[in-house]
C-alpha cells in the first residue's frame, strides 16, 4: 500500500497544531493513538492538496471521502471512523471559538450497516487451527487462538494481558482485562484457556501473557502474522485472516461486559421447560367454541330440541277472535 506523503512545514500547519492537544485530550491509552493517526491522515491529505485544514469547506470534505473510496479503497466503516475524528476534530473548534460553525457538518457518510460483514470460521476450521496452534514449538500460539477463539477476548485485551492480572474468583479461574474505554472487567476462562494460559506462562511469575519470538510481549501485529501461519499451517483457505475473525468463531458467545464476572456465572441455571406444543396436547380454552387445533376426544353433546307448545285446548287465540 502507497505511504501518504509526510506533512509538510507551513504557516497553516503552526495555527492548526495548536488545535491538536485540546482534541487529543479527550482520548488516552490506545483511543488516543488511533485518533491522532485518523487526524494525521486528513492532516496529510491537506498538505498533498495545499489546503489550510481550517479554512475548509463542506466541499472539500466530499472530495476528502472520495479519496478514501475510490483513491485509498477503505471500507465504509473504515471511512465513517475516520471522517469522525474529523467531524470531532472541527466541532472541538467550534467549541473553542476557533471556527463559527463546523464544515463536515452537512457531509454525507457512507452507511455502515448495523451488524458487522465478518465472517469467522466455521467449527471444523476452528478445531483444525486449535490443532494446528497445539502442535506448535512455540507455547504462546495455543494461548493466543484459545483467549480469541474460546472466552472471545479482543486482540488488545490479549496482548496487554499481564501473568498478575490471572486470579481465581468465586471458585473460577479470572483474567482482569481492560477493555475499551478502559473499564476493568473479570473475564471467567474455560479450563481449556485457563490450561493453554499455563502452558504459555511456564514458570515465569511476571510479565506478558502472550509473548512473541524474541522474548518480548506480542503485540496485534505480531499476533496477525502468527496466525496467518497457523491458518497456513491447518490448510484452511481464508483469504487474509486476522485475529477479529476469531472473535465472531467463539462459541458460545461470550461477552467480556462486567455481567460476564465470575459470581454470576457461578450460579446454576435453571432450565426452562419448553410449554406444550399443539401437536402432542389439545388446546385448552375457556369457552365451549371448539378449536381446530385437535379434534375433540369425544363426540359432542346432542342440542336440545326445540319443543313447541300447542295452545291449551278450549282457549282462543286472538287472531281467532278478530276473525270472527
Amino acid at each position: 500500500m502507497p505511504q501518504s506523503p509526510p506533512i509538510k512545514p507551513g504557516s497553516w500547519l503552526t495555527g492548526c497544531g495548536l488545535r491538536w492537544p485540546p482534541y487529543l485530550a479527550r482520548f488516552k491509552g490506545s483511543s488516543r493513538e488511533h485518533t491522532e493517526s485518523d487526524l494525521r491522515c486528513y492532516l496529510t491529505w491537506c498538505a498533498g492538496h495545499a489546503l489550510d485544514p481550517l479554512a475548509a469547506q463542506r466541499p472539500h470534505l466530499e472530495l476528502y471521502i472520495r479519496w478514501m473510496q475510490e483513491t485509498r479503497r477503505f471500507k465504509p466503516s473504515t471511512i465513517s471512523r475516520r471522517f469522525s475524528v474529523t467531524a470531532g476534530f472541527y466541532r472541538t473548534c467550534v467549541i473553542d471559538g476557533v471556527l463559527e460553525h463546523s464544515p463536515a457538518e452537512h457531509v454525507r457518510r457512507p452507511a455502515v450497516a448495523a451488524e458487522s460483514p465478518t465472517l469467522g470460521f466455521t467449527h471444523l476450521q476452528f478445531e483444525a487451527l486449535l490443532t494446528a496452534a497445539r502442535q506448535s514449538p512455540h507455547p504462546c500460539d495455543f494461548a493466543l487462538v484459545a483467549m480469541l477463539g474460546l472466552p472471545g477476548l479482543r486482540i488488545f485485551e490479549a496482548t496487554g494481558s499481564d501473568i498478575v492480572d490471572l486470579g481465581e474468583e468465586h471458585g473460577h479461574r479470572v483474567l482482569r482485562v481492560c477493555g475499551k474505554g478502559t473499564k476493568i472487567v473479570l473475564v471467567p476462562l474455560p479450563p481449556a484457556v485457563g490450561r493453554a494460559i499455563d502452558r504459555a506462562v511456564a514458570d515465569r511469575t511476571t510479565g506478558p501473557v502472550l509473548l512473541n519470538s524474541r522474548g518480548a510481549r506480542m503485540d496485534r501485529h505480531a499476533a496477525t502474522r502468527r496466525l496467518r501461519r497457523l491458518v497456513a499451517t491447518a490448510g484452511i483457505q481464508a483469504a487474509r485472516a486476522h485475529p477479529h475473525m476469531l472473535r465472531h468463531t467463539r462459541s458460545p458467545p461470550c461477552s467480556t461486559q462486567a455481567s460476564t464476572c465470575a459470581m454470576s456465572r457461578s450460579k446454576p441455571v435453571t432450565p426452562i421447560r419448553a410449554p406444550p406444543c399443539a401437536t402432542t396436547e389439545p388446546a385448552r380454552t375457556l369457552t365451549a367454541t371448539r378449536t381446530t387445533s385437535s379434534p375433540p376426544s369425544w363426540p359432542p353433546a346432542p342440542e336440545p330440541a326445540l319443543r313447541l307448545t300447542p295452545p291449551a285446548c278450549g282457549r282462543r287465540t286472538a287472531l281467532q277472535n278478530r276473525g270472527r
